[in-house]
């Protein structure tokens, strides 16, 4: 408004200057600049006043990264719209909107699509967007609010192919190639049949199977807990926020591999229930929201193993760096064991790589406790 109260007093100078010396050419640009001063913001806010602008989110959720779309509906009063720009926190950049709702040449309403990225995960709380009416030569400008509460969107965390090593195909991590002392301590139940194993006690051999002609068949015994493939996610982390990022990838990528192959369950941090995830995905959406809302931090609380929890293959992945093992890892039975760290903080030790999933490695621990080959800096 300061430049339409500069014009409207050089309005009443060249007024003045006009009467004083009697000069009839400095009488008209006066008034004219008194009248372009003092109708213009008048104008201004009154066209501001009569329109409204409106955000709709074609999407409540996205994948970090993945495009998501938005109409923004801006309609003008009956004094139209002298210029002005949408602001618009998805938008990042203002939207010029000067022509499309002109009084004399313009329609009634323009519709601005707006097309966003979000690089990290989390809960975006969008405010409404504001409309800025200002006249073509920016004497006066106004804004006014959008309608609408603020909006969220869900930035879900990206899941990445399980890129397995050529030689274990993921049947060493997953705990295919076990050996049969390694059935667990609860293992009681038969489950079947499977093929013979060197080093199975006789007791275990099904003797009727081989007289028939079948070979040498094994008793598969099932645990009385869940042997089901459990994903750790410890989101401790005292380094930069992208190693709690590609942890939180990491276990999702993990998550929703295992659950395809067979199902899973998956251990959230400060929690001690796992959540189960069957091959059909049914509760997949709801634990994919729970991940991109996992904060993480020196003070953030690790998951609570319970003793049962580990009767079949753990895939426990870190932020950060461990010294050695949680004690709850380490006096688990026989199940295969995993650790999964990001790249940046895995060192080339003479341990088998498992995997690479989401900028993270998986190794498998052999040793109990201390982490010698698994060792992050």
């Amino acid at each position: 408004m300061r430049r339409a109260a500069a014009v409207a007093l050089a309005g009443v100078l060249l007024t003045l200057a006009a009467f004083t010396f009697d000069a009839a050419s400095l009488f008209v640009p006066g008034v004219a600049f008194i009248l372009l001063g003092t109708v213009t913001p008048l104008w201004v806010w009154a066209s501001a006043q009569s329109a409204t602008v409106q955000r709709r989110l074609l999407a409540e959720r996205v994948i970090e990264g993945e495009p998501v779309e938005a109409m923004i509906e801006v309609r003008r009063g009956p004094l139209g719209l002298p210029g002005g720009e949408v602001l618009d926190p998805l938008a990042g950049t203002p939207v010029s909107l000067s022509r499309p709702l002109s009084i004399i040449t313009g329609g009634a309403k323009a519709d601005v699509r707006v097309v966003a990225r979000f690089p990290r995960r989390g809960l975006r709380r969008l405010a409404p967007p504001r409309l800025v009416v200002r006249d073509m030569l920016e004497l006066a400008s106004t804004s006014r609010p959008g309608i609408g509460a603020v909006q969220e969107l869900l930035v879900l965390p990206r899941v990445e192919p399980v890129r397995w090593t050529a030689r274990d195909r993921g049947q060493r991590a997953e705990g295919a190639s076990a050996r049969p002392v390694d059935e667990p301590f609860a293992a009681v139940d038969i489950d079947g049949l499977r093929p013979y194993r060197p080093g199975t006690p006789a007791s275990r051999i099904h003797w009727a199977a081989f007289a028939r002609g079948a070979g040498l068949l094994e008793r598969r015994l099932r645990a009385d807990g869940d042997t089901r493939p459990l994903v750790v996610l410890d989101a401790r982390n005292a380094g930069p926020e992208e190693h709690l990022d590609a942890a939180v990838r990491a276990a999702a990528s993990l998550t929703l591999e295992l659950a395809r192959r067979g199902g899973c369950r998956l251990l959230l941090p400060g929690e001690r229930r796992t959540v189960a995830v069957e091959p059909d995905l049914v509760s997949w959406p709801a634990l994919h929201a729970r991940l991109a809302l996992v904060e993480g931090g020196s003070t953030a609380r690790p998951p609570i193993l319970t003793p049962g929890a580990r009767f079949g293959p753990m895939f426990y992945v870190a932020a950060q760096s461990l010294e050695r093992l949680p004690p709850a890892l380490t006096g688990a039975g026989g199940a295969a064991l995993v650790l999964v760290v990001p790249a940046a903080l895995a060192h080339r030790t003479s341990t088998a790589l498992s995997f690479e999933v989401a900028g993270c490695r998986g190794y498998a621990i052999r040793a109990r406790g201390a982490l010698t080959g698994e060792r992050a800096a």
